[in-house]
């Protein structure tokens, strides 16, 4: 009798062996330089801290952080610092390497970098992710720095995390020069030498994106349907700004729900459910909640994935109904997935073309504390539309030139820049 071979399980691609599968098609594509290319393939520093912190009940637990800083050819390292139970070094790497795309292709005098904390912030009081947070500031030390890396929000960080960091660095250095140091971090309170406007900048930036694909379409977006996944910060914002373009929120998923309302969902009114209920949708009363695998199938025509990487994919890419996803969070197709959704004739928007507001949101306000000048919040819009701008139709045009789709386009005009810098400078020594 013939034995039943047993099939081996598929292993997927973690997000940093995707990241580094695209860098090396582009890099192809665009016949990269070979030393440039040598260098890019690699981070430049990643740090691993392990720190102890006494909780409420007064016992220690000793908690894991990372920094990982990809490249600063273009200017200091920029990147989100994140609390989740899924970060660990080579997703930090994977989102540094990103970054430093991001902010090459945004035209920013940055580099890339990223990290966080292995944990899980619901599990933790305020008063516990203080002291967390202070303490992973003074283990990273001089690892860190306005004019060095210069770190801000991302998933389960906010403006008050980021204050609390900035406290904690500029504490650390002498009296004459503390108040250098309180740009060390991006995305603080306005009261503590933020930016008006950062808070919104990350959903602000998708939905310019998605109007700069509107206008080269020729499509209305009034009376579109759209469908967001996570609604956090991101997630939140861009809802806000499309329904003010007319659009009509369908569908919202996070991780604790899954909701559909087809004469349209109240952005407003969502985000007051989850403030009110520990930043959750569970239990919102204006939509029916529904199988969170029916999501992915709702008819729309705009799909905003704005929570974790690898969520579209070849188990779901097949049911996506959109014209366009617009790539809200970081990574959130996979390779397979992204193959499905270009042969259904899907347009993608790109992560770290849809997503950039935040990072360029980020760069003003280092700037309004390096030069100590207050920005009023409409002027911060216009600024973060216009580079918006610019760079779509960047990666339009390198599309066209290389006969690639617009993620490939994105690499290619971060690349030819990162490329042009070294072959400008040389290496030293």
């Amino acid at each position: 009798m013939a034995t039943k071979t047993k099939e081996k399980p598929v292993r997927k691609e973690g997000m940093y062996e995707v990241v580094m599968n695209q860098f090396a098609h582009a890099a192809d594509l665009m016949k990269l330089d070979p030393g440039v290319r040598k260098i890019l393939a690699k981070t430049n520093t990643e740090i691993e801290v392990n720190f102890p912190v006494r909780l409420d009940n007064g016992k220690i637990e000793v908690f894991t952080g990372y920094r990982v800083q990809h490249n600063n050819a273009l200017g200091p390292y920029k990147g989100g610092l994140r609390y989740h139970d899924t970060v660990d070094l080579d997703a930090a790497r994977a989102l540094a390497i990103w970054m430093t795309w991001k902010t090459a292709l945004a035209g920013l005098p940055f580099g890339g970098a990223k990290g966080g904390i292995h944990i899980n912030p619901k599990n933790y009081s305020k008063h516990e992710l203080e002291r967390i947070t202070r303490r992973f500031t003074y283990a990273l030390g001089d690892n860190i720095g306005p004019d060095l890396d210069i770190p801000a929000p991302d998933v389960n960080t906010n403006p008050q995390i980021m204050a609390w960091i900035a406290d904690t660095f500029s504490s650390t250095k002498s009296p004459t020069t503390r108040f250098a140091n309180l740009h060390v971090v991006t995305g603080k309170p306005v009261g503590a030498g933020g930016l008006a406007g950062r808070d919104r900048a990350t959903g602000f930036g998708v939905v310019a994106n998605i109007k700069s694909w509107a206008k080269l379409k020729k499509f209305n977006l009034k009376g579109a349907r759209f469908t967001v996944q996570g609604f956090g910060n991101v997630g939140y914002w861009t809802a806000h700004f499309l329904l003010k373009e007319g659009a009509i929120l369908v569908a919202v998923q996070d991780a604790s729900a899954t909701f559909r309302n087809d004469k349209g969902i109240d952005p407003e009114a969502l985000q007051a459910h989850s403030d009110a209920n520990g930043r959750n949708l569970k239990g919102f009363k204006g939509a029916k909640e529904i199988k969170p695998d029916e999501f992915w199938g709702i008819k729309c025509d705009i799909l905003v994935p704005a929570a974790l990487g690898n969520q579209i994919t070849a188990a779901n890419a097949g049911q996506i109904t959109a014209r366009l996803v617009a790539e809200g969070a970081n990574g959130p197709t996979d390779i397979e997935g992204e193959a499905i959704l270009k042969k259904k004739g899907v347009d993608i928007i790109p992560d770290i073309l849809c997503n950039s507001g935040g990072v360029i949101g980020s760069y003003y306000e280092w700037l309004q504390n390096k030069r100590a000048e207050i920005w009023k919040i409409e002027e911060v819009l216009v600024m973060i539309q216009d580079k918006i701008d610019t760079s779509f139709h960047k990666v339009v045009d390198a599309a066209k030139e290389f006969k690639v789709d617009w993620r490939m386009g994105a690499y290619i005009v971060a690349l030819r820049r990162l490329e042009d810098t070294y072959m400008d400078r040389g290496i030293f020594p």
